[in-house]
């Protein structure tokens, strides 16, 4: 007999929304089922449902998840709403009875953490935080190259992430320009790479001190000569040839999610990047110490002229040095376009890129790792990898799947991190939230 498909309901119909309504609709409909959209904003669910078409499902607000789970028989809720309403969302399904699949940042702050471990604990139901970047098959190797050794162990690592300047710019158009929302750059971004670390070394961050500033976007634009007088690029003269501006009338789904859906709650997802308001950071430094002893030096980047990473290192039989060039420039027509935008496929004619991975021993030469041809869509193949595991009950040798401790531990590194900047001293993560 053909076992029965799990039900699942949505909370959260924003563009977050698509990969896991597509996973689950197409890709796994054999596992899974739609059962139930849940959303601040009736529009944007509305939109999802006429994508769905003969497939759309019924739609709440997202204040009545609990009556959703119970009016629906819900197995499974995926949060994908805003980075500070995870909390609440998470809690409600988990105390209902459900399993939880969170988008990252699992939440925002420490408290909201230590209430979802609780939860979780107490309705004895499975997290998982869907950190896609453990599912891209050159992280996958990363990972295998340092558990089994290649380099001994591991004394530290430096990691440097580069935002460029049509990626980077987006989190200042949107909600994530204000840090109640997102906690920052260092929670809502860099909480992927965070968690990479902590998952690569099988370690656990013990110590954190950061620096940082705002840049580049906000009130700055006006000392570069890049701002321009409008709020919103919608209808702005002033944006037409602005290339940080986002026009949303141009990107139909965009339209359909945001611009049309304006009237319900005021929300505008195309700010001007440089206009006040801005309380989030766009240029970072990180250090972290383990508790396996290892180090940490992070930077994080959010204006660059390319956009890519570089990892290197360093253990006690020698190096291991990756490279990832996502896009080695971005051309000026293409700067205002998201990026993974379907509108991409002009500029990525143009843009190039590539991974170069390779272990320097001791008293040896140097050697490249093989690796699969390098893939930009679905960030480099994991998001699929990803639903394949949390949706299609694939099998997970490599225990790629995060649990609520791993979202509390990638969070953590960077609330430790912004309660730095504010004391200039280093943080103990053990302050904000034992989980011992």
């Amino acid at each position: 007999m053909p076992r029965e498909r799990r039900r699942i309901a949505l909370v959260g119909a924003g563009a977050r929304a698509e990969m896991f309504v597509r996973a689950i609709t197409e890709d796994h409909a054999d596992t899974t089922t739609l059962v139930a959209l849940a959303d601040v904003n009736q529009a944007r669910m509305d939109a999802h449902n006429r994508w769905l078409g003969a497939a759309a499902v019924p739609t709440y607000e997202a204040s009545r998840l609990a009556d959703l789970i119970k009016a629906e028989r819900v197995d499974e809720v995926i949060v994908t709403s805003m980075d500070s309403t995870h909390a609440e969302h998470l809690i409600t399904a988990l105390d209902a009875g459900c399993d939880v699949i969170t988008e990252k940042p699992m939440t925002v702050d420490a408290e909201s953490a230590r209430r979802i471990l609780e939860a979780q604990r107490r309705s004895g139901r499975k997290v998982q935080v869907s950190f896609n970047y453990r599912y891209n098959p050159v992280h996958e190797m990363v990972r295998t190259l340092l558990a089994g050794g290649e380099i001994g162990e591991v004394g530290s690592v430096h990691f440097e992430w580069l935002l460029d300047i049509r990626h980077g710019a987006d989190y200042f158009r949107r909600w994530h320009r204000d840090k109640a929302n997102s906690g920052g750059l260092l929670v809502h971004k860099s909480g992927h790479h965070f968690d990479l670390v902590n998952w690569w070394l099988g370690a656990e961050p013990a110590e954190v001190y950061a620096s940082g500033r705002l840049f580049f976007y906000g009130d700055n634009g006006r000392r570069f000569g890049y701002a321009r007088d409008y709020d919103r690029a919608h209808g702005s003269a002033q944006a037409r040839d602005d290339p940080f501006a986002l026009d949303l009338a141009a990107n139909p789904r965009l339209k359909e999610l945001y611009l049309d859906a304006e009237g319900e709650d005021g929300y505008l997802r195309d700010r001007n990047v440089f206009a006040p308001g801005v309380t989030i950071e766009d240029d970072l430094s990180v250090l972290v110490r383990y508790d396996t002893g290892a180090r940490m030096t992070y930077h994080l980047t959010a204006y660059a002229p390319w956009e890519g990473y570089r990892l290197m290192v360093n253990g006690s039989r020698g190096r291991l040095e990756l490279e990832v060039v996502e896009s080695d420039h971005v051309s000026p027509a293409a700067a205002g376009e998201l990026k993974g935008a379907s509108v991409h496929g002009v500029t990525e004619a143009v843009e190039q890129g590539g991974v170069t991975l390779t272990i320097r021993p001791f008293w040896a030469p140097p050697y490249k790792v093989e690796l699969q041809p390098h893939s930009r869509a679905g960030h480099g193949g994991a998001d699929r990898r990803m639903t394949a595991v949390l949706l299609g009950g694939h099998t997970d040798p490599m225990n790629r799947s995060a649990t609520a401790r791993d979202g509390a531990l990638a969070l953590l590194t960077g609330l430790a991190a912004n309660r730095s900047l504010q004391t200039a001293e280093p943080v103990r993560v053990s302050d904000l939230l034992d989980l011992n």
